[in-house]
């Protein structure tokens, strides 16, 4: 078995062309040819199967270390698949702090349509357990919360589920199989937006499902199958080129995210910094240390009460406001105002969320370039 970082650039290979190219080709057909009536063929109908995302799906699973990998349109059709795992009546417990649009999902369809759901503090174990009932069948979290970067233990959330019979289903966005391999951890279905990390280049939209077993594998491709939202060919390809550099881009966002924070914590407009590493004493430092290898590239920080956030951010040159995170792009937005805007402010104080919290997805420009930025807009507040 090859390395991590060979398979990067050569995991998923299909080798079914005569041609000689070093690179999976796009297969741009909706349907195949049956060599005789009878026959029994690998692929038959894009829907079902087509081999260029079926080379991202095979790198996806090798990356985790699952039994296989699914490709979706979207990072939210990967998550609605790993969901749609229950049924009505299931009960399953949700991390208290989860993506946007994952809480939509939750709340406007499949609760309506008889999936039960609790909220839980996953950095908090013992809470998980005690929120278990009778008919519940999993846990849902994400290892990073988005915007606070508060650290759940996959190690210790995977135990109690299993002690009590569950499914393990954890969002792996915001560290990639690169930084984190949560079913190696005891995870039983990983979920990606592939739109970010593993993309990289904010060029296309993409979800991934990885399973620990084929029973689970089965279930999902049942799901991707019969739902259909699974990834064209061109986008998966796309998908292959960003993973090739997954390594060598996850390297820049570190050690650019630790010198922006280095830089944040000399400033004297900044009230307080959000990132697993900052505080070496705290539970989330541990959980890094022990379970990844790093924290990732995003961040957030608040600036002092009163200070003008808007300003801020609108006077900035190289940090682009907009929602997302990954990119090759350093990007910035202000959750109260833009991410978590809907939720109403009392609601959003007591998660933590003030008006003045701004969070960074850190690209990979040079970081003397990014902090001369933020010190300009910092002068001018």
């Amino acid at each position: 078995m090859v390395k991590f970082n060979t398979l990067l650039v050569r995991g998923g290979a299909v080798d079914d062309n005569n041609t000689g190219a070093v690179n999976v080709p796009i297969y741009n057909s909706s349907t195949y040819r049956y060599p005789h009536l009878g026959d029994q063929v690998e692929y038959d109908y894009e829907r079902s199967g087509n081999p260029t995302r079926a080379a991202v799906e095979k790198v996806c699973a090798e990356l985790e270390n699952g039994d296989r990998g699914f490709a979706f349109s979207s990072g939210m059709a990967a998550i609605h698949a790993a969901l749609a795992l229950f049924k009505p009546g299931d009960h399953i417990l949700i991390g208290d702090n989860i993506y946007g649009g994952t809480f939509r999902l939750i709340n406007d369809f499949l609760k309506p349509r008889g999936v039960e759901f609790t909220e839980v503090d996953t950095t908090s174990p013992d809470e998980v357990e005690e929120a278990i009932q009778d008919n519940t069948k999993a846990i849902y979290f994400e290892t990073l919360t988005n915007p606070l970067l508060r650290v759940s233990s996959v190690k210790d959330i995977a135990a109690v589920a299993h002690e009590n019979g569950l499914l393990t289903i954890v969002d792996n966005t915001f560290l990639s199989p690169y930084l984190q391999q949560p079913l190696n951890l005891g995870a039983d279905v990983v979920v990606h937006s592939a739109t970010k990390y593993l993309g990289g280049h904010s060029d296309f939209v993409a979800g991934i499902v990885v399973t620990k077993t084929p029973e689970l594998s089965k279930q999902i491709y049942d799901v991707q199958n019969t739902i259909g939202a699974v990834l064209a060919p061109q986008e998966a390809n796309l998908l292959r080129r960003g993973i090739q550099t997954l390594n060598l881009r996850m390297d820049r966002h570190l050690s650019n995210t630790q010198r922006i924070i280095e830089y944040l914590e000399t400033s004297s407009k900044v009230a307080k910094i959000n990132y697993p590493t900052v505080d070496k004493e705290s539970a989330d430092y541990q959980i890094v240390e022990d379970e990844t290898n790093g924290a990732g590239g995003v961040l957030s920080f608040e600036l002092k009460e009163g200070l003008d956030v808007k300003k801020f951010v609108n006077n900035l040159h190289l940090f682009i406001l907009a929602v997302s995170l990954g990119a090759a792009e350093s990007l910035i937005e202000v959750p109260a105002f833009m991410s978590h805007f809907e939720i109403p402010k009392p609601e959003r104080l007591e998660m933590g969320i003030k008006d003045e919290l701004i969070r960074v997805s850190v690209g990979l420009e040079d970081a003397d370039d990014l902090i001369a930025d933020l010190e300009q807009a910092f002068k001018l507040i």
